[in-house]
């Protein structure tokens, strides 16, 4: 496979997209960097890779099936990612129905044609922890070693794939399982689900606090909208709750998060920790009670 120098996030996205999405033909490809809008030469791909160029696919450079240079496909909802995405659609099918794979290519364009200044607040600082733009760091930091840079971006979007099907899948999991509820300060969801996502989806979807039990491990998680407050306009914490529960169920382990806006029993980062007996609508009616 071929691309161009300092691949940018469309370059190594059409890359991964071969690589993950096509392992039976692109898994262990080697790729090779030329200079933008260029093709490799039948002596470099002999020389230093020992194939012809039949067996080379040029991805955002050479102005072949899969770059996106050419006046005809100067489309703002065009990319080299795109075009790739459209072949793996192709030949697997079943990823037309990958919602997290789809975010990820239309991300991938959206940024290639700079439409990110459009995006709310674009000149805050916080965009530049965004993937493209640590990509364009990394030129900073580590000059000219395409190499690096393309494995840091295709390890980065493993991750974004990861998370965002994450994501929708506890968006899908809200849907279906979600338990709505009321108390003193607003509306608040209750879902058994492994999936923890859910808690900060529910959170950003507007429900004030968010109880999950993880339905295989059984463990508790409550979280509060970190701007959560009383009818009288304090801050709403979850200390009544913790009392109460540090009673009710000893044999579990429980923190309390000094923000007052989290009683967690078990994490990803805890080791040493034992689940809850109590189960989901215990818990529920337990704050219904104390902030009813």
């Amino acid at each position: 496979m071929v691309t161009h120098h300092a691949p940018d996030l469309d370059a190594i996205g059409s890359v991964w997209l071969f690589k993950r999405f096509d392992p039976l033909n692109y898994a262990d490809a080697k790729v090779a960097f030329v200079d933008p809008g260029d093709k490799i030469s039948l002596e470099d791909c002999e020389k230093n890779y020992n194939c012809q160029l039949h067996e080379v696919t040029h991805v955002d450079t050479g102005l072949g099936e899969f770059d996106h240079h050419q006046v005809e496909r100067a489309a703002p909802n065009i990319s080299a990612s795109s075009l790739v995405y459209d072949y793996i659609c192709k030949h697997y099918p079943d990823k037309k129905d990958d919602q997290a794979l789809a975010a990820v290519v239309k991300h991938i364009t959206e940024i290639d044609h700079f439409n990110e200044i459009n995006w709310a607040e674009a000149k805050e600082d916080r965009f530049t922890f965004s993937l493209h733009s640590l990509i364009h760091g990394h030129e900073f930091v580590n000059l000219h070693n395409d190499q690096s840079q393309l494995n840091f971006g295709l390890e980065a979007l493993d991750y974004a794939y990861a998370a965002l099907t994450q994501r929708y899948s506890a968006k899908e999991t809200i849907k279906k399982k979600g338990q709505e509820f009321n108390i003193n300060i607003g509306l608040c969801l209750a879902i058994e689900s492994g999936n923890d996502d859910t808690i900060k989806l529910a959170q950003i979807q507007g429900y004030q606090l968010v109880v999950r039990k993880d339905s295989e491990q059984g463990f508790i998680r409550i979280k509060a909208r970190p701007d959560s407050k009383n009818p009288d306009g304090s801050s709403f914490d979850l200390k009544k709750l913790e009392e109460a529960i540090s009673q009710l169920d000893q044999s579990a382990t429980w923190f309390y998060h000094a923000s007052g806006k989290m009683l967690l029993n078990g994490s990803s980062g805890w080791r040493q920790k034992k689940a809850s007996k109590l189960s989901l609508k215990q818990v529920v009616d337990l704050i219904k009670k104390i902030y009813s």
